[in-house]
């Protein structure tokens, strides 16, 4: 009698782990992959590093399409995001000022939101052009500065102080080459980034599409502008 009970038990244990353990063992992965998704894709936004401090960004004091003096000093306190291209770019110009578009219609009414684009073809490039430029693309924000200057100090604000790799090329179209990168500057003038789920800063936003990513470079940076607009979240 006592063998049979044995069987019986043992046979209840078989099917209830054949119905039960998958489903334990189901939320267990289920509850793993939700605990490394919030641990490894953080909220918070890295500071861009460079011989180990904090990279800030460098001076510059440059005119504007209105013909005025705009500098560092100007975005003290502001959140603001720069770019660098040129009137005349006949290729990812254009989609990086649409992209920079939706940016400015999302927060160009916002006194602490700025956006920079630095021409790389100042000699082309005068307030008069750029100003015709801005009114082209319809900008209708008083915070999306547009600026010219002398081309040596813009080259090294873009390649040393930004590190964005901006250059005069003969052999391309249009007689420029650069990257198509955004940068993020929080309220004290210094680079953030998020970080890849490693934990590495991805230190630029594409201003460009990329088909192969589901997430695009403006949709990150408007998620991390919002962050950085939020209380005193940009100043820690």
């Amino acid at each position: 009698m006592k063998k049979y009970s044995y069987v019986g038990i043992s046979f209840i244990i078989l099917i209830f782990g054949i119905i039960v353990f998958p489903k334990i063992m189901d939320r267990i992965e289920n509850q793993s992959i939700s605990d490394t998704k919030r641990l490894s894709l953080s909220e918070d936004l890295s500071f861009i590093k460079l011989d180990g401090k904090n990279r800030k960004v460098e001076d510059f004091l440059f005119l504007n399409q209105d013909s005025l003096l705009i500098g560092n000093e100007d975005f003290k306190g502001k959140v603001y995001v720069a770019e660098f291209f040129f009137t005349r770019c006949p290729s990812i110009c254009i989609e990086m000022n649409k992209n920079m578009k939706i940016l400015d219609e999302l927060f160009g009414d916002r006194e602490d939101f700025g956006i920079v684009s630095f021409t790389i073809d100042p000699e082309n490039d005068t307030p008069t052009v750029l100003k015709k430029y801005s009114e082209l693309i319809d900008v209708k924000s008083k915070n999306w500065h547009f600026l010219t200057g002398d081309i040596d100090e813009i080259y090294a604000l873009s390649n040393k102080g930004f590190n964005i790799f901006s250059s005069i090329n003969e052999n391309v179209a249009g007689g420029f080459e650069h990257q198509g990168f955004f940068a993020l500057v929080d309220q004290n003038g210094y680079i953030r980034s998020r970080v890849n789920d490693y934990g590495t800063p991805l230190v630029y936003y594409s201003g460009i599409a990329n088909e192969n990513e589901e997430k695009q470079g403006v949709d990150m940076i408007i998620e991390d502008i919002e962050k950085l607009l939020k209380s005193d979240y940009g100043k820690k």
